[in-house]
């Protein structure tokens, strides 16, 4: 395969992915509230989708190692598709939780059967430029979905699911037409290690990256959760304004995850990895000293910046160290990112009750572990043949 012509379409995909499933973001929880959901079923519906996502990843990566990347892609595409037709339609609550769930299963196949096949058809010297591109695809998905979203729910509160599910449709049907499958089962010797289970990669070399990915996306979500509360509270901000925020936040992002090719060329994933990381504490820290839009801006897209070269270089070092299939090894990184996503605003919203500034504090805290944990990695990494690694 030809990288320049396959990833356009895998980048398309992804961000048609994500626009369908930002487009329901800005509904749901008005649509829930409609049908007579509290507040705590409202959080439990948004946590059963990732809850769903931690436990299935891991089996739709290893699911792809087997029999292709193609077909596992297609099943996540529709399972996201036929969750949003059916969120259109209940009539009591117990159906948006079915709707969650069914989503959650299937739509777990997505991240990390795409980031499986960039590993497939790009080099060592390319892989992180390629998981950077699927980066900026899923940034600027959820930029154009949850406005989208806005936009129809003014017709009416139904109207945004059947576009999401239509979007997520036609980019089914955009897969089934254009992508060919890159996966040559009988040269993949790296997915024979099927009885890899959690207890195998807790227990090997690239744990720590594991727990890295987690503990990033602990302190992104925890953020996430808070900063429209935090924002109001120092600087003022409306609905409107927090857009525009994190609509630049997320341009800033994927503008960087774009560049990931030359980035790596220059500097290598270790370097990345830790530069990352270290703007990211920086990000938080300038958070606390907000004072109006342009300073919220700013400070925010520099933490965009920081946080979003982590995850694709995270990507690229293990689909190259890991001696598990990529699909299972991203499988595995998919869902410690989305039990970070259900823990990080529990934690962070806990954390804001006792001092608004506490989470930003934290995320700090959690930025030195997560370098802490690269550099227990690297150690190891150093100590060890790859003949060893898991």
């Amino acid at each position: 395969m030809k990288l320049n012509k396959v990833l356009p379409i895998l980048f398309l995909t992804m961000f048609l992915v994500m626009v369908g499933f930002g487009i329901i973001i800005p509904v749901l929880p008005f649509y829930a509230e409609e049908l007579g959901a509290t507040p705590t079923q409202l959080g439990l519906l948004m946590a059963v989708y990732s809850l769903m996502q931690f436990i299935f990843a891991p089996m739709w990566g290893k699911l792809s190692d087997r029999i292709g990347r193609k077909p596992v892609i297609m099943i996540g595409i529709f399972g996201l598709s036929l969750s949003f037709f059916i969120l259109a339609l209940p009539t009591q609550i117990w159906m948006l939780f079915l709707a969650r769930i069914i989503g959650g299963i299937l739509s777990a196949a997505n991240m990390p059967t795409i980031m499986a096949y960039v590993a497939d058809i790009t080099s060592e010297g390319e892989r992180s430029k390629g998981m950077g591109i699927i980066g900026a695809a899923t940034g600027l998905g959820f930029i154009f979905g949850p406005a989208i979203g806005g936009i129809f729910t003014e017709i009416h509160l139904h109207t945004p699911f059947y576009i999401a599910g239509t979007v997520s449709f036609i980019t089914l049907l955009f897969v089934y037409f254009t992508l060919q499958e890159s996966l040559r089962i009988s040269s993949n010797k790296r997915s024979r290690r099927s009885n890899l289970s959690w207890g195998n990669v807790l227990g090997g070399s690239m744990a720590m990256l594991y727990f890295l990915q987690f503990v990033i996306s602990v302190s992104l979500f925890g953020l996430e959760a808070t900063f429209a509360y935090f924002a109001a509270e120092k600087a003022g901000l409306d609905s409107v304004s927090l857009g525009y925020i994190f609509m630049i936040m997320g341009l800033a992002s994927a503008t960087v995850q774009g560049s990931m090719g030359k980035l790596t060329k220059q500097y290598g994933e270790a370097t990345i990895i830790q530069a990352g990381i270290i703007v990211s504490a920086v990000g938080f820290g300038l958070l606390l000293f907000i004072e109006n839009f342009t300073t919220a801006a700013i400070f925010l897209a520099i933490f965009g910046v920081g946080n979003g070269v982590i995850r694709p270089s995270v990507s690229s070092l293990l689909t190259k160290k890991s001696n598990m299939g990529h699909g299972m090894a991203t499988g595995y990184l998919s869902s410690f990112d989305s039990l970070g996503r259900i823990i990080g605003p529990v934690i962070g919203g806990v954390l804001y009750s006792v001092a608004i500034g506490l989470p930003y504090l934290t995320g700090i805290i959690l930025s030195v572990l997560a370098l802490s944990l690269y550099r227990v990695y690297a150690r190891r990494d150093t100590g060890i043949g790859s003949s060893q690694q898991i």
